[in-house]
């Protein structure tokens, strides 16, 4: 008895952990919504650029903001 609902409660759990991942991913229909201007990470790509460059010249350092600690040695 206790094996068989030990068996239906890992039935449950797998179908329910399967279940979960059903719906990943962008589907075609939702493209054009996701594409626009103002949904992009940087809405704005020359500022980003010139926060890419101030970083890059504080740091001393290739990547800017990507990388920690700066050409001094001190992180």
């Amino acid at each position: 008895m206790k094996r068989s609902r030990l068996n239906c409660l890992c039935g449950v759990l797998a179908a329910i952990s399967l279940s979960g991942c059903s719906s990943l991913g962008v589907k075609p229909w939702q493209r054009d919504v996701l594409a626009r201007e103002d949904m992009q990470l940087d809405s704005n790509p020359l500022d980003a650029a010139i926060d890419e460059h101030m970083y890059f010249s504080k740091e001393a350092s290739s990547g800017g903001r990507s990388y920690a600690g700066g050409g001094c040695g001190c992180n």
